[in-house]
């Protein structure tokens, strides 16, 4: 009997970690805060403006400190969890978030509302990666293929969701906070997901820990600073001098951190971004893709923001309603992408582009038409449109990146897709963002809009093409 016992708890100690409903709803959750923090302060940026008295560079600084700092550490965030458990890093990432989130809301100047902005990307970049890895390293089969669908799903809507929310919140006004309820609203949700966490979460970890490629982190963290930090402050301050040469430098700080990175792969220890990961064909053409799907997306949520309130005279709740046929569509179609990748395997994700270009199209038309009378009932065809095309390309892209990477490096992994991710998200702030607001001086709003969506359109276009080139099959 004893013997029985024993056998018994040592099966079950050999038992792989498993990841239930609760479970799954939980990291949902952790996932969808960071994603709605990043586009949530989009329609509050006006408020925070005036009670703060902060200049156009500062502002973009509350949305691009948080971006840039969550871009630069999610691989990092990655890293740790395999070594220290993904458990771990998520409870103490959660808890972080909420405590900047708090600060956050309570800042008392543009300046320490920025600070607590930067620490709350770090925070997310603590937590995010390990709502994946989790994934990855806690399920399997029919049960992974759900999960990343519904973590695509939760994605996608959390981007949009966080614009409404965001304008919603403003115009509420709740006990006379204003724009610090889109902070503050996190720390209740917060509480939850840790009590939550603490019961559902399953503590996984690398079987083979690596130590933290020193080198590797810092050349990453330049390389990404180089490149995003002139490109979202840049028009705001004029361009100075330091724009450009953070600029040229770029390209030669990730040449280093290639180089850095190859030699301690051949050398036998561990980088931080193995380039051996990138042989995988589904993690290399999936990543390609997520660049100007998110590049398109965050620009157009930037634009039309401004667009509505300051163009056609939306209030942030007209400006936030507007997007609701998106979300609905998004939320909707998403639900049906796993059957229809079974039946009809990675074509679905080009039929998606397609369906994504016609509601894009359908927007620009509008726009032209229509202005400035835009709002929920002009945008709602466009809009639902696109947020079905939306639907059909990112979960299963997403399933795509990961498909592939083993459970022991699901944490590098993930953090290597957030950070391609995050960075296309804040490039596509600073690019069609920066096009946008450069041409309404000279030709208007309604024009510099259409020309914002015709441009997306390529984008469309493009992932659309470079779809063609994913394996046909989802593992």
């Amino acid at each position: 009997m004893t013997e029985t016992i024993t056998a018994h708890k040592v099966q079950s100690a050999a038992a792989p970690p498993s990841l239930g409903g609760l479970g799954l709803f939980t990291v949902l959750l952790a996932a969808a805060l960071p994603l709605i923090d990043f586009f949530i302060v989009n329609v509050a940026l006006p408020t925070i403006g005036h009670d703060l008295a902060a200049s156009e560079s500062v502002l973009e600084l509350v949305v691009a400190g948080y971006g840039l700092a969550y871009a630069v550490l999610l691989v990092l965030g990655g890293r740790l969890g395999d070594l220290f458990g993904r458990r771990r890093l998520f409870l103490g990432g959660m808890a972080a978030f909420g405590l900047t989130s708090l600060a956050c809301g309570l800042a008392p100047s543009a300046w320490t509302l920025v600070s607590a902005r930067v620490a709350q990307g770090a925070a997310s970049a603590a937590m995010l990666p390990q709502v994946l890895a989790t994934i990855q390293a806690a399920t399997t089969g029919q049960r992974r293929a759900k999960a990343m669908g519904l973590y695509g799903a939760t994605a996608g809507l959390s981007m949009v969701a966080g614009q409404i929310l965001g304008g919603v919140l403003v115009a509420a006004d709740i006990w006379g906070t204003g724009w610090r309820s889109v902070f503050l609203v996190n720390v209740p949700v917060v509480l939850v997901g840790l009590f939550l966490a603490v019961r559902a979460v399953p503590e996984t970890r690398s079987q083979h820990p690596e130590p933290v490629d020193g080198p590797g982190t810092v050349l990453l963290a330049a390389a990404l600073l180089t490149l995003l930090a002139p490109l979202t402050e840049g028009r705001a301050a004029g361009w100075p001098l330091w724009t450009w040469l953070s600029l040229a430098a770029f390209p030669f700080v990730a040449a280093a951190f290639y180089a850095v990175e190859r030699r301690a792969d051949r050398a036998g220890r561990t980088p931080l971004v193995p380039p051996s990961l990138f042989e995988l064909v589904s993690l290399r053409r999936g990543l390609v893709m997520i660049v100007p799907f998110s590049i398109g997306f965050s620009g157009f949520m930037f634009v039309i923001a401004v667009a509505l309130q300051q163009g056609a005279g939306l209030g942030p709740v007209g400006a936030g309603l507007a997007l609701v046929p998106m979300a609905v569509a998004f939320f909707s179609v998403s639900l049906a992408g796993p059957r229809l990748v079974t039946r009809y395997g990675t074509r679905v994700v080009t039929a998606g582009a397609a369906v994504q270009a016609v509601g894009v199209g359908l927007i620009a038309v509008t726009a032209w038409r229509s202005w400035p009378d835009l709002g929920l009932l002009e945008l709602l065809p466009g809009a639902a449109v696109a947020g079905a095309g939306q639907a059909l390309q990112l979960p299963v892209v997403f399933r795509i990146v990961l498909s592939e990477v083993p459970p022991a490096r699901a944490g590098v992994g993930s953090g290597v897709m957030i950070t391609t991710q995050q960075s296309a998200l804040a490039l596509g702030v600073a690019t069609l963002g920066t096009l946008f607001l450069s041409l309404v001086p000279g030709v208007g709003m309604r024009d510099a809009l259409v020309t914002t969506l015709l441009v997306q359109l390529a984008g469309v276009a493009l992932t659309g093409l470079l779809s063609l080139r994913l394996p046909r099959t989802v593992g």
